[in-house]
C-alpha cells in the first residue's frame, strides 16, 4: 500500500490552483469536471501521481467556503531552507502564519503558511530534524 493523495475541499478552484502552483511551486497534474455531480477535481503535486503522493483539490460548484473545523491539522512539506521558503511565499503573495524558526521544545526548523481556504502547510527544513 501507499498514500495516493490527500483531498481538500476548496471554495475557488482557480485561486487554489494558483496558490499551489505559483506560490508553492507544484504542478497541476490533471483536472476533470463532473457536470452531473456539479464538482471538479484537480490534482496538484511536485511529482507525477505514479511517483508520489499528491493533493486532490475538490471544488463543489455550489460551495464557495468551508468550515475547516478543529480536527484538521496540516500538510507538511520538506524544504531546503525554511527561512528562504517563507520569503518566497511572501514575495509571491502568500501568507506566512508562523515564521521559520526552531520548533517549541525542539530544534527542528519549521514554519507555517496558509492557503486561500485557510488550510495550514508546514515547512520542515531538511536536515534539522532530530533523530527519533
Amino acid at each position: 500500500m501507499r498514500i495516493l493523495h490527500t483531498m481538500l475541499r476548496v471554495g475557488n478552484l482557480d485561486r487554489s490552483i494558483d496558490f499551489y502552483t505559483n506560490v508553492l511551486g507544484m504542478r497541476e497534474l490533471r483536472r476533470k469536471d463532473y457536470p452531473d455531480g456539479k464538482f471538479t477535481l484537480a490534482f496538484v503535486g511536485y511529482q507525477d501521481e505514479a511517483d508520489g503522493a499528491v493533493l486532490e483539490l475538490t471544488h463543489n460548484w455550489d460551495t464557495d467556503k468551508y468550515d475547516l473545523g478543529n480536527a484538521y491539522g496540516h500538510i507538511a512539506l520538506e524544504v531546503d531552507d525554511a527561512y528562504a521558503a517563507c520569503d518566497q511565499v511572501k514575495a509571491r503573495g502568500g501568507k506566512v502564519v508562523r515564521e521559520a524558526g526552531p520548533m517549541k521544545h525542539g530544534s527542528t526548523v519549521i514554519a507555517f503558511v496558509e492557503d486561500p481556504d485557510g488550510y495550514k502547510i508546514e515547512f520542515i527544513q531538511r536536515g534539522s530534524q532530530a533523530a527519533g
